[in-house]
């Protein structure tokens, strides 16, 4: 069975040539609509030939649970029963969407609740457009885009998943559906390098940002599997290259782990790395999973990142949102799959 949402308007038309213009495009506005065939206009008997062969609505709502905060936090259930996250944030400067990008994550970081299963599969590009349109249906008007930012945040690798993931970069900027500029999207990997300059050669103006968590290799070994693959030297000349073909400020993201990562050695080392890059450090308390590490207090790490300033370092202190509805990422997910067990 194929899957609507994975082709653009003028794929869904090359797909679909039999059927009239007018039926193409009201199918594709059903995707963008997240309508399954039920809740179209389409003729019954050309509703049972697509049943056939085509996937209109591979997502849905599984459960939803709201933060006192107003965050909404959604496990999603895809069309093979798959169960992945997304996140509904409502901030100041826009609504945000936090979307996942694979079933499940490889990359084994200790901090991570998405890894705890590993990798079951990777999102299409049209499932992960899918899971955007469901979310946005239901914080409004369906016919309407209700959200300002997409952030690649979610379960998974994006850069692991990258083909999909470029795909989706194409449709969910594409003026024929959500119309999204790519300087709203943010995508944070774990630090791929080869990934990160193969992006670099694709021309899009979006975020990046990387979850570096640690200042020497050494230590980064210690809760990032991938840098036994890949070193903070490699990821930081890596980034230069995307800064210097984009133009755009790249984002380092830093949880903050106690007795790890926390020290005024930690704030020299950083004010090193980032001395000749264009970039921001986004400094993260913490928020624990159930494993062995702990988290430095919210006044330790207002500390840290006045530190971080007074050296020079441009840095802010990420503001937790959804904390009291497993808000972080894999962590609804992996308690689901546990009480099933």
């Amino acid at each position: 069975m194929k899957i609507l949402s994975d082709f653009s308007l003028e794929e869904l038309k090359n797909e679909l040539t039999h059927i009239q213009s007018f039926r193409v495009k009201q199918i594709f506005d059903a995707i963008h609509q997240s309508k399954d065939y039920a809740d179209t206009n389409l003729p019954k008997n050309l509703i049972e030939e697509l049943k056939e062969n085509y996937i209109l609505k591979p997502a849905e709502i599984f459960r939803k649970l709201e933060s006192k905060d107003g965050t909404k936090k959604y496990l999603i259930k895809l069309h093979d029963d798959n169960l992945i996250e997304c996140v509904f944030l409502f901030q100041d400067y826009g609504n945000t969407i936090c979307l996942s990008t694979q079933v499940g994550c490889r990359m084994g970081c200790k901090f991570c609740a998405s890894t705890e299963n590993g990798l079951i599969r990777n999102l299409s590009a049209g499932e992960m457009l899918s899971v955007v349109a469901l979310v946005n249906a239901d914080n409004g008007k369906c016919n309407e885009r209700n959200f300002t930012n997409i952030v690649l945040m979610g379960s998974g690798e994006p850069l692991d998943n990258f083909d999909n993931v470029v795909k989706w970069l194409k449709l969910i900027t594409s003026k024929d559906g959500f119309n999204l500029s790519e300087r709203n999207i943010s995508l944070s990997t774990c630090g791929l390098v080869d990934k990160i300059h193969e992006l670099s050669k694709k021309d899009f103006q979006i975020t990046l940002c990387v979850s570096l968590h640690a200042t020497t290799d050494e230590i980064r070994k210690t809760i990032m599997p991938i840098a036994n693959a890949y070193k903070i030297e490699d990821i930081i000349n890596a980034l230069k290259e995307y800064v210097a073909k984009t133009k755009r400020r790249v984002v380092f993201e830093y949880c903050l782990i106690k007795d790890v990562n926390d020290s005024d050695l930690d704030i020299k080392r950083l004010k090193q790395l980032t001395r000749d890059l264009l970039c921001h450090v986004n400094v993260i308390c913490l928020n624990p999973n159930g494993g062995s590490l702990k988290a430095t207090t919210k006044d330790e790490a207002k500390n840290f990142v006045k530190k971080l300033n007074d050296a020079g370092v441009s840095a802010t202190l990420r503001r937790s949102q959804g904390s009291d509805i497993e808000g972080a990422c894999g962590m609804l997910r992996a308690k689901h799959l546990k009480n099933k067990e």
